[in-house]
């Protein structure tokens, strides 16, 4: 286990280490993102009864895997004795300090979730894009009464989107993400008064959904809840990161709030549109009210904003793989790279422009595999050598979100991917 006196948080050195509140900001932010749009979505494919149900389960499931690999990342930090890792590196390390056949997979973990993550954020980065256009297209189109393909409105947001993407780190990110949250709270309260306007009966509604629809409600849900890839960023930047952790730690004040949140939109935004209810609840409301084109344009900005928190993981991949090339001009080249890869989230956006299916398919298959099974193959390992606890319950625990996390990629990923296929065949 290593010295049991050596603290990594008091070795920690940081020029801008942020604080226990920004930390926060920034993982409410992460949390309540476009998935939150979805719920209602989520709920039509499970019922209204058990929606409820499910998504607290889910939420539970979710910030016990982020809560295991910070936890994991702390136990290795005092293994070898450093201050911080990524996400790949702690995989990487777990397999290599771990039992002797797991060894030689060190570097597969690494790469595994490396590839992994990429395609997470990157993913997410061009469902984002693609919200934020459509919110702007209702908008749009109303006053000026032209009608334009989405694939403009989406090419139009790379200027901007690359001037986001310039901010160079976490700490001078943290006040777009206060921006972003001030502007979610207030349009998910202008609507919620819609939806609370001559909502139908709950009890008039399918309570529980037919089972082969399960997939969808989980792929969703995942997608809209899971942080994982922001989570140990946030804690390598963080001035007290213990205080993560803990029953009255920052994830879980902040799960606990979304999960709160997600509930209620979810079970309101489907008793009021039913079975029309659509892959973001803000293109169901009257796009001639003033208010509701007032939601909209907020939750484009809120959207907008939050892509620079997402965008960060995909830099950090493919700047951290690529720097070591470079000797001058390291921050001109940087800058070339956060270009680059910007453009090529916003051509991923303009290529496939949907968002229920596409939102499924990052939620089943990335998100199921990084939040859900790594997080316990990690603990897996490292508690091989600590010990399981009175009657092995860790692993016992740990075999049963196992089973939940492959029965969600495997079934998501195939309703996201039939979806899809009947939407571009339609």
């Amino acid at each position: 286990m290593g010295d049991e006196n050596w603290e990594f948080d008091k070795e920690r050195k940081r020029e801008r280490p942020t604080t226990d509140c920004e930390t926060l900001t920034h993982f409410l932010k992460a949390a309540v993102g476009t998935g939150i749009l979805g719920m209602p979505l989520a709920f039509k494919n499970c019922g209204i009864f058990l929606g409820i149900i499910l998504t607290i389960f889910v939420a539970i499931i979710c910030t016990h895997c982020a809560y295991i690999l910070v936890k994991c990342a702390h136990i290795v930090y005092k293994k070898i004795k450093v201050t911080e890792m990524t996400f790949p590196e702690v995989g990487e390390v777990v397999f290599m300090k771990g039992p002797e056949w797991g060894r030689k997979y060190s570097k597969a973990a690494r790469m595994s979730i490396l590839i992994g993550l990429f395609i997470t954020y990157f993913g997410s980065c061009s469902v984002y894009a693609v919200i934020i256009a459509q919110n702007f297209q209702q908008v749009l189109e109303l006053h000026t009464g032209y009608s334009y393909d989405i694939r403009i409105y989406i090419s139009v947001l790379l200027l901007p989107l690359i001037l986001l993407t310039w901010i160079p780190d976490l700490k001078r990110l943290a006040p777009v993400s206060l921006v972003a949250n001030g502007f979610m709270l207030i349009s998910i309260g202008i609507t919620f008064y819609y939806l609370c306007d001559h909502p139908q009966s709950p009890f008039d509604m399918p309570q529980v959904a037919d089972i082969m629809d399960w997939p969808m409600f989980f792929s969703i849900t995942i997608f809209a809840m899971e942080a994982i890839g922001v989570v140990l960023p946030l804690e390598n930047n963080m001035m007290t990161p213990k205080h993560l952790l803990g029953i009255c730690g920052i994830l879980d004040r902040s799960m606990t709030v979304v999960t709160i949140i997600y509930a209620t939109l979810g079970f309101m935004g489907y008793l009021k549109y039913g079975d029309d209810v659509l892959g973001s609840i803000t293109l169901n409301l009257p796009t001639e009210d003033i208010a509701a084109q007032i939601v909209k344009i907020l939750v484009a900005a809120a959207v907008f904003c939050t892509f620079g928190l997402q965008y960060y993981v995909c830099l950090e991949i493919v700047w951290g793989g690529l720097k070591h090339h470079f000797k001058n001009h390291l921050l001109l080249y940087e800058y070339i790279v956060r270009t680059i890869l910007t453009c090529s989230t916003v051509l991923l956006a303009i290529i496939v422009p949907t968002i229920g299916p596409f939102m499924g398919l990052i939620g089943a298959l990335c998100f199921g595999f990084l939040g859900l099974l790594v997080p316990i193959i990690l603990e897996t390992i490292l508690y091989c050598d600590i010990g399981f606890g009175t009657g092995k319950w860790i692993l016992w625990k740990n075999i049963g979100v196992f089973i939940f996390g492959i029965l969600a990629v495997v079934f998501g990923s195939y309703t996201s991917m039939h979806d899809i296929i009947d939407e571009y065949r339609d």
